[in-house]
Order: structure tokens, then C-alpha cells, then sequence
């Protein structure tokens, strides 16, 4: 059995309302065990006998059978996730900046973004392995910082979701205690 971390891309805004009592609930007809959700902004972890791989599409699959909506999720195992974190260079608590990760499915796409990322004035990146890249955000203006607005382009939807350090780390700390 495998703990697995599932960053759900792009619910609870725009429209696409899940209750996390209601994903957990339609969960329990697939192959995972241990389910939590953490925070309202899609994270979930669990554990299953199934790849990785095999967690994203039985994932995926219940989210677009239940709730009606093309759903994109990451899985990371909980060990990559705790390597990420620890990985990463930024702080995750700082008054002025704050500490993203970017995470994919799709190594190509994370390499397009982050190399479109590079050619950015203000923007302040490292990669942390082929699924993930971090980045600085200024306190404040998160969604107006040049590197937000680049990632939110149409182009990166079905393949990168974006959570704060802090974040991971209550996710991290989750899958670890499954």
C-alpha cells in the first residue's frame, strides 16, 4: 500500500464548487483507502495499492463521473512530496514574499513554463525535479505577479496546478501520518 498526495487543478473557483465531504464520500467506490482532504482548495490524500499513475485516472474518472467537469489532478507519492518540500529554497514563511510550487503530470509542459518563466522580468525560479518548480510571489500580490499570470495562461490547465510551501507542508505532515 502507497500514500499518495492528489492536487486537484482548479475547484472551488470558477464555478466548480466541491464540498470535500462530498469528493470523500463519491471516493469510497474506487481503490483508495485512508482518504482526507486538507483545506478547501483540492488537496486530498490517501493510499492505494495502484500506481501512481493508475491513482490519476481512477481519481480523474470519479471527479468527472460525479461532479460533471473535466477534471486534471497530481498525484505525487507522500515520500516526493516530503522531498519537494525539503527541496525547496524558499521560505515558507516570509512577511514580504511567498513561497509557491508548481506541480505537473506533464514534464514537458512544466519544461515550457518554466523556460517561458526564464525569458520574464521579476520572476524568481528554481526547478526542484521534473515534476515541480518553485517560485517567489510578492505578499500581497500573488495574482498579479508576472509569473501567476503566466501560469494561468489556458495552455498549463490540464497539466500544473500551483500550491503555497506552506501548504505542502500541511500536506506533507497529512500523508505522512496515513
Amino acid at each position: 500500500m502507497s500514500s499518495y498526495a492528489v492536487f486537484l487543478r482548479g475547484i472551488n473557483v470558477g464555478g466548480i464548487n466541491i464540498k470535500m465531504a462530498d469528493l470523500t464520500s463519491a471516493l469510497k467506490d474506487y481503490p483508495f483507502t485512508k482518504v482526507k482532504t486538507l483545506l478547501a482548495s483540492g488537496n486530498v490524500v490517501l493510499q492505494s495499492e495502484l500506481s501512481a499513475k493508475d491513482v490519476k485516472a481512477q481519481f480523474e474518472k470519479c471527479l468527472r463521473e460525479t461532479f460533471g467537469y473535466d477534471a486534471w489532478v497530481v498525484v505525487l507519492t507522500a515520500a516526493r512530496v516530503a522531498e519537494l518540500v525539503d527541496a525547496c529554497p524558499y521560505p515558507a514563511d516570509d512577511k514580504t514574499t511567498h513561497s509557491y510550487i508548481t506541480l505537473t503530470s506533464d514534464t514537458a509542459m512544466l519544461d515550457e513554463l518554466f523556460q517561458a518563466g526564464e525569458a520574464v522580468d521579476g520572476v524568481e525560479q528554481v526547478r526542484l525535479g521534473p515534476e515541480a518548480s518553485a517560485w517567489l510571489a510578492p505578499a500581497g500580490g500573488t495574482l498579479d505577479s508576472p509569473f501567476s499570470k503566466l501560469s494561468a495562461k489556458a495552455r498549463y490547465k490540464a497539466s500544473t496546478t500551483t500550491r503555497n510551501l506552506r501548504t505542502l507542508i500541511k500536506v506533507r505532515d497529512a500523508a505522512s501520518a496515513l
